[in-house]
């Protein structure tokens, strides 16, 4: 019995994408960052012009996940193995020679509000506040309503007396919760190049969440300042910060012993004065007693 053949089919790889491939190899060799951003639900007219932007900083490629895989696996660089599993659906590469994290700030000052979609997924909790808004009564009533929200007529207008929180972060805007936040004018979606991880071929590393929020990040450093300037006060550490603190602390301090101590010389005075009186009545009995004697 003849031993079974196995037939490999013999079909050639396209010269474009050999090459493309050959690319793509040298650039993960060569740049110091290579950052995989997810571009779903990005409109192709700010695709290009957000890649116009990064035109000296970044060099922006959309290539199939195989030719990307292939392109790693000639690089032989060891981490980026570890980059693959981060690579999904809808993506982009931007190859560039500054750091990853300054790159991802980049790319959030290029993002754009925009309105959200059924099924869209909230990237953070969605709250409507209270106010007025410039809805008429109508059927509008029972669509805020339908979401949680409590509302009234005033001059001819809706007013939202009570707000509510009509989408959880992570979780599915539902086509209600779309429509009434496109009839308040509401944009909670973030469209462009949102940052997923990152290689940093110096160092031989994969960095994964390395989405900046500026803003949140500013307010956060806020907080901690103010924190740390209160410590600081606690413990009494004196420091450029803190001193016109202390020396206005010592100030009111001052004036407190100042008003204290008078209140005390006040009364020392009366004290004095009460055995002072007593003794001048002795006196005049002393030098008189005729007087007396007569009464």
């Amino acid at each position: 019995m003849k031993a079974e053949q196995k037939y490999v089919r013999d079909k050639n790889v396209p010269e474009g994408k050999v090459t493309l491939v050959k690319e793509l190899a040298e650039k993960f060799k060569n740049s110091k960052t290579v950052l995989i951003a997810s571009m779903k639900g990005l409109p192709g007219s700010q695709f290009n012009e957000i890649k116009k932007k990064f035109r000296g900083k970044a060099e922006v490629v959309f290539a199939k996940k195989s030719i990307i895989f292939r392109a790693i696996d000639k690089s032989e660089k060891g981490m980026l193995q570890e980059f693959k599993k981060q690579i999904s659906s809808d993506f982009v590469l931007f190859f560039s020679k500054f750091d990853a994290f300054e790159l991802s700030g980049m790319l959030s000052d290029n993002v754009s509000p925009s309105k959200a979609k059924a099924g869209d997924i909230a990237p953070e909790d969605i709250e409507i506040e209270p106010g007025l808004t410039e809805l008429i009564p109508g059927p509008a009533i029972s669509e805020l309503s339908g979401v949680g929200l409590k509302v009234a007529v005033k001059d001819g207008k809706l007013e939202i007396i009570k707000g509510a929180t009509v989408a959880k972060e992570g979780q599915p805007i539902s086509d209600k919760v779309a429509g009434v936040l496109g009839k308040l004018g509401i944009e909670p979606m973030k469209v462009g190049f949102i940052p997923v991880a990152a290689y940093d071929s110096e160092e031989d590393k994969v960095y994964v969440g390395i989405k900046i929020d500026k803003i949140g990040v500013f307010e956060e450093l806020k907080n901690l300042v103010r924190k740390a300037l209160g410590f600081a006060i606690k413990v009494e550490y004196p420091t450029d910060k803190t001193i016109s603190y202390f020396i206005s602390k010592a100030a009111r301090e001052e004036k407190a012993l100042g008003n204290l101590m008078g209140n005390k010389e006040e009364s020392k005075e009366e004290v004095e004065e009460k055995p002072a009186e007593e003794a001048k009545e002795e006196i005049t009995e002393t030098q008189n007693p005729e007087e007396k004697k007569d009464e």
